[in-house]
C-alpha cells in the first residue's frame, strides 16, 4: 500500500477521535437536523472504518515458491517479473493547496459568526427570562412596578398626558 493512503487513513482515524460529536449534537435544535447529523456521523464512521480496515493494511507478500512447486518455475517467473514491474503511481495532492486558504478564511468567518451567535443567544435568553418573569408577575404588577422596569414607556406616557394626547 502506498504511504499516502496510509497517511490519509491515519489522519481520518485521528480526526474521528477528535470530533466532539456529542457536543455538536447538543447544539442541534430541530428533529430534522438531528436526523441529518446522525446520517452524517454514520457515513463518517463507515468511511473511517473502511479506511482503517481496507486501506491501512499492507498486502500480503506473494509466496512465489508455493506457486513454483505447483505450476512450474518458468510460468511463475514470468508472472513474478510482470508483478515486480507494476508501479503504482503515488498520489500527488494538488487540490488541498488551492482550497486551504479558502477553508482557513471560512474558519475565521465561522469563529466570528459563532461569537455573534453566542452574544445574540445570551441576549435572547435574557429577554426570554424577562418575558417569563413579566408573565408570572403580570396579574399582580402595578403600573409603577412596570414603569420602573421600562422607564422609556413611562416617559412616553407622561409626554402623551402632558400634551393632552389620549390616543384618539
Amino acid at each position: 500500500m502506498s504511504g499516502t493512503v496510509k497517511k490519509v487513513a491515519d489522519v481520518a482515524f485521528k480526526a474521528g477521535r477528535t470530533i466532539d460529536w456529542e457536543g455538536m449534537a447538543k447544539l442541534l435544535v430541530s428533529e430534522e437536523a438531528r436526523k441529518e447529523f446522525a446520517t452524517l456521523r454514520r457515513a463518517f464512521d463507515e468511511v473511517n472504518t473502511q479506511l482503517q480496515t481496507k486501506f491501512s493494511q499492507e498486502p500480503e507478500p506473494v509466496d512465489w515458491e508455493y506457486y513454483r512447486k505447483g505450476i512450474g518455475s518458468r510460468l511463475v517467473d514470468i508472472y513474478k517479473q510482470a508483478y515486480d514491474e507494476v508501479k503504482i503511481p503515488q498520489y500527488v495532492d494538488n487540490v488541498t493547496p488551492q482550497y486551504k486558504p479558502k477553508f482557513d478564511a471560512l474558519l475565521v468567518e465561522l469563529k466570528e459568526a459563532e461569537k455573534l451567535s453566542l452574544k445574540e443567544s445570551e441576549r435572547l435568553e435574557k429577554e426570554i427570562a424577562d418575558v417569563q418573569e413579566l408573565k408570572m408577575k403580570l396579574s399582580t404588577m402595578t403600573a409603577d412596578e412596570y414603569f420602573a422596569k421600562h422607564p422609556e414607556l413611562k416617559k412616553k406616557f407622561d409626554d402623551e398626558i402632558r400634551n393632552d394626547y389620549w390616543g384618539y
